[in-house]
């Protein structure tokens, strides 16, 4: 078992070190939760007063064309692109990840109406959108005579991974059309949906985007041509400024745009792919694979494990189990350790391999062991539910 001395080595060999001092951590706060919310880039407060003391402040309108606002959800679609394994014209950046999801479900009805299978462990709001697109089944019940099947990479609960080029390939050879989830997956894995039909995804987890940043949607050239946008806003016509009183789409990717970008959220989202364009995803799996592996050696069996044992299997957080999760959470955050928890047990704890070091997960664990062992958590006062969790 490595004690603190060995993890302080493994971050000073770590090749991806350097990048935490990029990061705005707070002194005596160990961050596990970057599968919800990623920590903010230093450059991030530049980059989004710079886009409204210069950009918005002195060009005024004149910013949708000289600052490239009006191209940024196909420009910032092209950055993300590499990120998902996906080439450029293929990702639109924008709204949020449930309606990506409602356009994604709602376009692949359109090719091949019928079935859509779904795992009922999928994260609600990919559930809640497409309730009355068609009738659903869950995954356990298989594939065959399926039109659709939306999955997410990563359970955010457990954090538990699927095989995404086999499972594609199943779905593929059993008719049906595949969509991915890969909210819980891109920024911390070497995620490729290059197969896939679609894929949605968010921005604001690991890629460090802010909260609220835009969602992504990833279509298959190969139904650019077919594939019909269900929410046909201004932006995806042929020509937003001919101002026709009928709608034509866009070609290619730009025919899934809905509405004017965000240009804020844009900028600070640029801000964090300025990051992601000097980082070899390679090299960020490799290190989720090793903190995670570690936590999960050093909580020992203080804590029933969720989250599957062998890391291919996982994704970039660890999750464990304990009747009273919400305020033995609410303890280890009031000592410097965040995480979050999801009901009705589940502990959950995300690792940034941008910023997270060996010896946070060293320190975490250790302060685990202290509030269990001393049961710190029964505290009365942990026991008030916040409105996040």
């Amino acid at each position: 078992m490595l004690d603190r001395e060995a993890c302080a080595a493994l971050d000073e060999a770590d090749p991806l070190g350097g990048f935490r001092d990029e990061f705005v951590l707070p002194e005596g706060v160990v961050y596990l939760v970057g599968n919800s919310l990623g920590a903010m880039p230093r450059r991030t407060a530049e980059r989004v007063a710079r886009t409204v003391t210069e950009e918005w402040g002195r060009e005024l309108v004149g910013g949708w064309n000289s600052a490239g606002w009006f191209a940024q959800p196909l420009t910032t679609g092209d950055r993300l692109a590499p990120l998902i394994g996906a080439g450029p014209g293929t990702v639109v950046v924008g709204n949020t990840t449930s309606i990506a999801v409602y356009q994604a479900v709602s376009a692949a009805l359109g090719l091949r109406p019928g079935t859509i299978v779904v795992d009922r462990a999928n994260f609600p709001t990919d559930n809640y959108m497409i309730e009355r697109l068609g009738p659903t089944r869950d995954v356990s019940e298989g594939f065959e005579g399926a039109a659709v099947v939306l999955l997410a990479e990563v359970d955010y609960r457990t954090g538990a991974r699927y095989d995404v080029p086999e499972v594609t390939r199943q779905v593929h050879e059993a008719g049906a059309l595949m969509i991915w989830d890969v909210c819980h997956s891109v920024g911390a894995l070497e995620v490729d949906v290059a197969e896939a039909d679609f894929a949605v995804g968010c921005t604001y987890k690991y890629l460090n985007g802010g909260p609220g940043s835009p969602a992504f949607l990833y279509v298959n050239p190969r139904h650019h041509e077919a594939a019909q946008n269900v929410l046909p806003g201004w932006y995806s016509h042929a020509e937003p400024f001919a101002f026709e009183p009928r709608y034509r789409p866009a070609e290619g990717i730009r025919r899934f745009a809905v509405s004017t970008p965000h240009v804020l959220s844009f900028a600070a989202l640029e801000a964090s792919l300025d990051l992601w364009d000097q980082v070899a995803v390679a090299d960020v799996r490799r290190k989720s694979t090793m903190l995670t592996d570690l936590f999960i050696d050093l909580v020992g069996d203080r804590l029933e494990l969720a989250s599957p044992r062998d890391a291919e299997r996982r994704g970039s957080q660890v999750s464990f189990l304990h009747d009273d999760g919400y305020p033995v959470m609410r303890a280890l955050i009031d000592r410097g350790v965040h995480g979050d928890f999801r009901a009705p047990d589940i502990l959950r704890f995300g690792f940034a391999p941008l910023y997270t070091r060996f010896v946070d997960v060293f320190d975490a664990a250790t302060i685990i062991g202290e509030v269990l062992e001393k049961e710190l958590w029964r505290d009365p006062a942990y026991r008030n539910r916040l409105a996040v969790t």
